[in-house]
């Protein structure tokens, strides 16, 4: 039989079979190396934070131009300043952050849109409550913590001109929290530095005067931190609205969704009292210390200003678990968020750690920098050599913290706060009831870092992360 030849039916091009997908691209985030993935993340913000870290240095350096007294009056304000910093960033902000990565890894990017929205209006909210409340109540709280005469007058000034802007630094650390949830460190980091060297330039030139720039003293130091602030917002504003982020905060058309609120609020409101604990805690230690005179309390300020940089160290790191341990969460892959927290733990203990017990061993590297007054420097130096090498438990539980965002279980970090305050008040009590010396003070304040960062490193190893397990049916008996 002869071959026939079969016509070839051409085929649509629709109806040829697919290649198969390309695979989706992997996210570093919840797929990375941990360690590296960390420290690729953190890397901006020990920069950034560095030059924060010269904000520090110089904005102290020169309020201690203006004198012994203006130095102690920027101890008293600053627990306050602190307070506003930590809470909008690192409490707040790490709720948004939170929110955002949660969303992200869920692979819900318009949910990520609409609770970066509802995350500026917190922002804002935020910042007229602190505006209002230290305005109002601000010069009483002052005076309650031992400021007198001219000391008070000049924390006053500080505050009336800082905290009469402060929904500037609100605003902008929901800004950069948002972007932080997206895992972009970098933009924020820059306007970080770029913050700072703004910081440095107009707080110097407004605080001590320049050429036909008159001295306003510590107004002045408040006035150019809020100009710095006002150009980051600026630039972070441009970015998130021009759509060059991966989220677009939804403001037109935006209908209030109280569950978006509750998704940051459930972290972020929670977290703040970690902040206010401590500022609290510091408030009482200042309380206790402005007894023992002017030069003390300057002296004790100088080694805080340490403390501040050291966990600007941590919060390097620990802001950097936040979106790693989100995503993690998010994507349902619970012990790689564990891992993530551990190594953050370590990271920072270690780095922190090591800074702290060599200012221990060589004070003068830090004290030289701010008084040459011998009654401040020696108070300084003897608060660094018993504090100093605790101040790896302060790193410890900053990390502990922010990765307890990440998971959106902060509450025993939080508690961790809650015993260090009730140490120190209880303890300081004790000292006063006895006679006590500046000394005992500062041995009080080191053993409250190691039982703030043992706490919260306990409170993480003991709380579930993920959601629960579910009971499992049993099987009923088939009736016949």
């Amino acid at each position: 039989m002869p071959d026939i030849a079969v016509p070839e039916i051409p085929v649509d091009e629709e109806e040829r079979p697919l290649p198969p997908p390309a695979p989706l691209a992997r996210n570093a985030l919840v797929d990375g190396p941990i360690l590296r993935t960390l420290l690729w993340l953190a890397w901006p913000n020990v920069i950034a934070l560095s030059a924060g870290t010269c904000v520090v240095i110089a904005e102290t350096s020169y309020i201690g131009r203006l004198g012994v007294e203006s130095l102690a009056a920027m101890a008293l304000v600053f627990p306050f300043v602190i307070l506003t910093m930590t809470m909008s960033g690192g409490a707040m902000g790490g709720g948004v952050a939170s929110a955002v990565a949660r969303a992200l890894g869920a692979g819900d990017v318009d949910r990520a849109s609409t609770l970066a929205a509802h995350a500026l209006l917190i922002g804002v909210c935020f910042g007229l409550t602190f505006m209002l409340g230290m305005l109002i109540f601000g010069p009483s709280l002052l005076e309650l913590l031992g400021g007198r005469g001219r000391v008070l007058a000049y924390a006053i000034g500080y505050a009336q001109i800082f905290f009469g802007g402060a929904v500037v630094p609100w605003l902008m650390n929901s800004m950069a929290g948002i972007l932080r949830g997206t895992g972009n460190m970098k933009l924020p980091s820059l306007m970080m530095l770029t913050s700072a060297v703004c910081q440095i330039i107009l707080g110097g030139t407004l605080g001590l005067g320049l050429g036909p720039i008159p001295q306003f003293g510590m107004r002045g130091v408040a006035a150019g931190s809020l100009i710095a602030y006002l150009i980051s917002i600026a630039v972070m504003g441009w970015y998130l609205f021009s759509g060059r982020a991966r989220v677009i905060p939804r403001i037109r058309g935006l209908h209030i969704q109280w569950a978006m609120f509750v998704d940051i609020l459930k972290v972020g409101a929670v977290s703040c009292f970690s902040p206010l604990q401590s500022v609290l805690s510091i408030s009482i230690f200042t309380h206790m210390l402005a007894g023992f005179g002017t030069q003390i309390l300057a002296g004790y300020g100088i080694g805080a200003r340490l403390e501040f940089m050291l966990t600007s160290v941590a919060f390097a790191v620990g802001i950097a678990s936040v979106p790693m341990v989100g995503m993690a969460i998010g994507a349902d892959r619970i012990a790689r968020a564990r891992r993530i927290a551990w190594t953050a733990g370590l990271v920072s203990f270690v780095s922190v750690g090591v800074i702290g017990t060599l200012i221990a061993i060589f004070p003068d590297l830090w004290v030289e920098i701010f008084t040459r007054d011998a009654g401040v420097r020696a108070a300084s130096r003897q608060y660094l050599s018993i504090a100093g090498p605790m101040y790896a438990f302060i790193g410890l539980a900053m990390s502990m913290y922010f990765s307890s965002q990440g998971a959106a279980k902060v509450l025993g970090p939080v508690l961790a706060q809650s015993a260090r305050l009730l140490f120190i008040a209880l303890g300081g009590w004790w000292l006063s009831m006895h006679g006590a010396t500046a000394a005992n003070f500062f041995a009080l304040a080191a053993g409250s870092m190691a039982v703030l960062g043992v706490l919260s490193a306990s409170s993480v190893l003991l709380t579930r992360w993920g959601p629960k397990a579910r009971p499992v049916a049993q099987a009923r008996p088939v009736l016949s």
